[in-house]
């Protein structure tokens, strides 16, 4: 998992101050850098504070030529033993999932299709790869970006591989598995505010889904192409999407908990997206049909890896009401909300949102408390979203010089004030 200001790499640390002391020097903004090299202003902040290691001799290259300098001056230990010597680790592996983004670039088994071949063996087994795919989902949900990236670069060729060359009889399953991976890898992208690759795995997602005659994992495929959309701010391509997939699902009037799992999930998208354009009785409204679908359930599920359920309806409730300004509604959800047998993406995303509505209130000792503790459950969740970071900003702005020192602590890790 990304490291915590508090247990970065003393030479990523070092690096970061490096890169931002020259970025300031030459008068360009977080944004303004980023986007030159192609990344997002969440993945540089990281890079400032040490949480993101930067490894590749290539990136490396590329920052010191946007800042003016050789890699030798922005980076004294790269070439020599030290930085080469380093054992890659949790803590060092790239959390960018740049790799897979590449992989997402070009066709993934173009040798395959240039030169059909029979299935000769030398395939994993459908279990292996399912086991591989649940591995996948495991990883995205825990935050574990350098894992899913790592995983993901082997596996996602060798299942494309394995649809084009295993027996008929096979494909089906394979491609379900493809699909199932492709959907992991857009919700890891949205976390990592790469929406524009999350954009582009949901859609492989929706195809391998439709070639695997599943169609309702061709609607959670959907809904991760919502994610990414809202993230993009295409609120009109975020809503056409969400709405296309509930008309459709409406109409197979289909009741099993499965099929309740992603129409509620939809409902809870469109809410977002109803929520982003200030559509407060529109939210609301599809905030409460999600509700009623979750009831039919009556338990949370993860089908699809959506979590969709009673709790996360409220979950998604509270974030809603906090996007609106209705700090007190949020708190009055969110404090009767028992997460403690959901993931720690969940519980992190309750948090977070406790502290926000409780700074829209000005309530400035509890709103830490929460974000504190969203950080102790999801470190990476208050590093790299914006609306908490915001809210850590707005403290330390209302706090002004009595500011206590964790408050300022955490401002520093999350890089808030920059």
């Amino acid at each position: 998992m990304k490291p915590t200001g508090r247990d970065v790499d003393p030479l990523d640390r070092a690096f970061g101050q490096r890169v931002q002391r020259l970025r300031k020097e030459r008068d360009r903004t977080q944004a303004e850098l980023a986007a030159s090299l192609g990344k997002t202003s969440s993945w540089l902040s990281q890079v400032e504070r040490g949480v993101q290691p930067v490894q590749r001799m290539d990136l490396l290259q590329q920052i010191a030529d946007e800042l003016g300098v050789s890699v030798q001056q922005l980076r004294p230990d790269a070439g020599s033993g030290n930085s080469a010597s380093r054992t890659p680790t949790a803590q060092t592996l790239s959390n960018d999932l740049d790799e897979t983004r590449r992989l997402l670039s070009g066709h993934p088994a173009l040798d395959t299709v240039l030169a059909p071949a029979e299935d000769d063996g030398a395939s994993p087994s459908l279990h292996s790869l399912s086991s591989d795919v649940d591995d996948l989902w495991e990883l995205t949900h825990a935050g574990q970006l350098a894992q899913v990236s790592e995983l993901a670069v082997q596996l996602l060729p060798l299942i494309e591989r394995a649809v084009r060359v295993s027996p008929v009889d096979q494909q089906a399953a394979l491609y379900l598995l493809l699909s199932r991976a492709y959907q992991a890898l857009s919700a890891a992208f949205v976390r990592q505010d790469e929406a524009d690759a999350a954009w582009v795995a949901a859609d492989r997602a929706v195809f391998a889904a439709e070639r695997s005659s599943n169609p309702l994992h061709v609607c959670a495929s959907v809904f991760r192409m919502v994610q990414a959309f809202v993230r993009l701010r295409s609120l009109g391509q975020a809503e056409h999407a969400a709405q296309t997939a509930i008309r459709a699902l409406e109409e197979q009037r289909g009741d099993s908990p499965e099929a309740l799992s992603v129409l509620g999930s939809l409902h809870l998208a469109l809410a977002l997206v109803r929520a982003r354009a200030g559509g407060r009785a529109e939210a609301k409204e599809q905030i409460s049909k999600a509700r009623e679908i979750a009831a039919q359930i009556g338990a949370d599920r993860n089908d699809f890896n959506l979590e969709f359920g009673p709790a996360n309806v409220e979950i998604q409730a509270v974030s809603t009401a906090v996007d609106l300004g209705d700090a007190g509604e949020a708190l009055d959800i969110g404090l009767g909300i028992n997460a403690v047998e959901l993931s720690p993406e969940r519980q992190g995303r309750l948090l977070m949102d406790l502290g926000r509505a409780h700074a829209q209130r000005r309530q400035g000792g509890e709103a830490l408390e929460c974000l504190l503790r969203a950080e102790a459950v999801a470190p990476e969740m208050i590093q790299t979203h914006q609306a908490a970071r915001a809210a850590i900003r707005e403290l330390v702005l209302v706090a002004g010089p009595s500011a206590s020192r964790e408050l300022l602590e955490l401002a520093d890790r999350a890089d808030a004030l920059d």
